[in-house]
């Protein structure tokens, strides 16, 4: 059975789908999966010169990217004008100018769910985090949640997904640390490294998208989307830097001392870290039991999710001393 919902018939050849962040890590996936599906994608993004690696993701015509910022909503009113389904993948883990998380992950979602309902669009997907929680410490947790709130007021049939840390090529979390333990001879370990993680494959999430705009998931209901195991961080270093070949430093920074760092760092043109950010790993990143117990996973979805022992060593070649050439020494723990 096809996981992006290549089984599920014809009906969605030619129909038209607006995917918000098309251009992005997880979007230019999930732009792969909707086109393979048969939909025709409208790519919003907010500088569409910069997305002309996604044409040869489909056959001339099959993809379009036009301009559209969450922060203007005659934008998005643009930008979801005759389009059947809706997808908004739009998130930041940093603020950046204007672009708070207030701005993108409440004000912004709620601004493509409204604007979808108006535009008629049969189905919206909306992605959001786990740890999502209106309570949380962290303004990112806080905004996700209210991001969803507002999605669902604004269109009831909406689906939410909310992944753990997302994996695979080009990624933000395996490539940046293997990129610190190239050039630092130690790795924190936030909190002493014991937050627990669910990575996911991002063609399993894209997948997810696929099949929620296909029609096999509950509309109105809350996914959670994780791999099949859960490692803590320290975990997560041990593995990057086996798999990289090399020794280093794995040094526990307690809580505090951790946001004190980061209140510097995040005054850097791109943070290293900031303090959001570290009030975010004070929580395991994992799928609820809840959720496992009601469905509301990649395996309720019928998607048999990737480990990121089959994915992540081979783009992580490259911060091996001698690359590809190099797995041997790595797999016996070189220099």
């Amino acid at each position: 059975m096809s996981q992006t919902g290549e089984d599920v018939g014809n009906d969605s050849f030619n129909r038209l789908v607006t995917v918000f962040g098309g251009s992005g890590f997880v979007g230019r996936n999930v732009v792969r999966a909707l086109v393979r599906d048969g939909w025709r994608v409208r790519a919003a993004v907010r500088r569409p010169d910069l997305a002309g690696h996604l044409q040869p993701l489909g056959s001339v015509g099959h993809i379009h990217a036009v301009q559209a910022n969450l922060r203007y909503p005659d934008s998005v009113a643009a930008a979801v004008r005759g389009a059947d389904a809706v997808v908004n993948l739009v998130g930041i883990l940093h603020k950046s100018g204007r672009q708070s998380f207030d701005a993108v992950h409440a004000f912004g979602a709620e601004v493509v769910a409204e604007c979808a309902a108006e535009a008629g669009a049969t189905a919206l997907v909306h992605m959001s985090a786990i740890g999502a929680d209106a309570e949380s410490s962290s303004a990112y947790a806080r905004t996700k949640a209210a991001g969803e709130r507002a999605v669902l007021g604004a269109f009831p049939t909406a689906v939410i997904l909310r992944p753990s840390i997302v994996f695979g090529p080009g990624d933000a979390f395996f490539n940046r640390f293997a990129g610190m333990a190239r050039m630092f001879p130690a790795l924190p370990l936030i909190g002493g490294g014991h937050t627990r993680f669910q990575p996911v494959y991002v063609a399993d999430v894209a997948a997810a998208v696929a099949v929620a705009l296909a029609g096999r998931a509950t509309p109105g209901t809350v996914y959670e989307l994780g791999g099949p195991e859960v490692f803590t961080f320290r975990e997560l270093m041990e593995f990057i830097l086996r798999e990289t070949g090399r020794k280093r430093l794995l040094v526990p920074v307690p809580f505090w001392l951790a946001i004190l760092e980061a209140w510097f760092l995040q005054r850097l043109p791109k943070p290293l870290l900031t303090v959001d950010q570290v009030r975010l790993l004070k929580r395991d990143n994992v799928v609820s039991e809840a959720a496992v117990v009601s469905g509301r996973t990649l395996e309720g979805l019928g998607i048999a999710a990737h480990s990121i022992e089959a994915i992540v060593p081979a783009y992580l070649d490259r911060f091996r001393k001698s690359g590809q050439f190099d797995r041997g020494r790595a797999q016996a723990g070189g220099a």
